[in-house]
């Protein structure tokens, strides 16, 4: 029985936290490939690492944990998660998606799921009534990122949970930009849970995974069975990163938040900022429902500037704050999503969602709070034109 009652411990005494061997307060990097049997015909519990590894085992043991899953699966990167979840659909199945998803999702199901025949159509998954008109029989699912990447638009996860019980269909849930530590879906009534834990979870832009909690068994079953033989899994000393990344996601994200709430003010307040997409603002659309599902607002932003700002020139002059993919690492990051992370979307299709070629998003770090305005102060006057 865990002596926790409240995650900030989960994060650190979670699922397998000690090393039943030795004692020791880390679990071990078991950087074997393969293990010894004790007899031809006996069901060994660890027989070869990409069906299982004591290290990938107690990070997955954790992230089902901090879920409130029933079980939990890791992967090599996001992108391998979302694979092996799309894996579970056959030919002639299809899903629906939200609008602004992250590209590399679009471009798995655009570009290659559709070699397979499994379809998909982009929803905007706020409004219910719309939603629900798209659910034919083709339909075995929903995924929903919310806030979703890059316009931070929040749906309302357990009114898309409830109607896709209410259809009989799956309702997946990328909760990579708010972690369990901030909104937990399954309380919500999601299926499946996907994490990039390339970002926050690992936390320190030194690994990449990713990671997927089930809460039904059965589906548990089916996704064991993919991860076994398609066998996108990572690797002993990555899953010992992503551990050790957990240990401090609560108090990183305390700080990631005060510092993106203060960052968000700053830039609604800026003379040269159009419109600022933040969850936490209470004037942004979705703020009450974020507000009943997650924690706060979390620490991604995004922003545009007005016209008369070039932007190539503000992301040239940032001193601090670094232009790069990804995010949730312990520094700050910029990047332009309709050329980087979102370039795999067709520009009519950005367009028409609102992913704009001045969008700017932006990762929040935790460095002093004053030296990232300082830094966002004096790329945009340098922009002015």
């Amino acid at each position: 029985m865990a002596n926790y009652k409240n995650i900030e411990s989960a994060l650190i005494h979670g699922g397998i936290s000690t090393d039943k061997f030795t004692g020791a307060v880390n679990v071990p990097i078991y950087q074997t490939s393969t293990y010894q049997q004790t007899g031809l015909g006996e069901e060994p519990k660890w027989e070869y690492s990409r069906t299982g590894n004591p290290t990938r085992a107690a990070l997955e043991a954790l992230i089902a944990e901090l879920e409130g899953g029933k079980a939990g699966f890791a992967f090599g990167s996001g992108m391998a998660a979302i694979t092996a979840v799309l894996s579970l659909f056959e030919s002639g199945d299809k899903v629906l998606i939200s609008s602004n998803v992250y590209g590399g999702t679009f471009r798995v199901l655009d570009k290659v799921f559709s070699n397979f025949n499994i379809g998909y159509s982009i929803e905007d998954t706020t409004d219910l009534a719309a939603l629900e008109s798209k659910i034919t029989p083709e339909v075995k699912a929903i995924l929903v990122e919310s806030p979703a990447n890059p316009l931070l638009t929040v749906t309302d996860l357990a009114a898309v949970a409830a109607l896709a019980k209410k259809h009989g269909i799956l309702s997946i849930v990328d909760n990579t930009f708010m972690t369990p530590y901030l909104q937990r879906p399954i309380e919500l009534g999601a299926d499946i849970v996907v994490h990039s834990a390339t970002k926050y979870l690992g936390g320190h832009s030194d690994v990449v995974a990713g990671l997927v909690v089930v809460n039904d068994d059965a589906l548990a079953q089916k996704l064991a069975f993919i991860q076994n033989s398609t066998g996108g899994v990572p690797g002993p000393f990555d899953s010992f990163l992503l551990i050790r990344g957990i240990k401090t996601l609560g108090v990183r994200l305390d700080r990631h938040v005060e510092n993106a709430e203060k960052a968000a003010e700053y830039l609604q307040n800026h003379r040269a900022v159009k419109k600022v997409y933040y969850p936490g603002l209470p004037d942004a659309q979705g703020y009450e429902i974020n507000k009943r599902q997650a924690k706060n607002g979390g620490a991604m932003i995004s922003f545009e500037l007005y016209e008369n700002y070039n932007i190539k020139k503000f992301f040239k002059a940032l001193r601090l704050v670094a232009l790069a993919e990804s995010l949730g690492g312990v520094e700050s990051l910029v990047c332009h999503p309709a050329s980087m992370t979102h370039a795999a979307i067709p520009y009519e299709v950005r367009q028409r969602i609102g992913i704009t070629d001045g969008l700017i998003r932006l990762s929040v770090g935790i460095e002093s709070i004053d030296d990232i305005l300082a830094d966002l102060d004096q790329a945009i006057a340098e922009s002015e034109e």
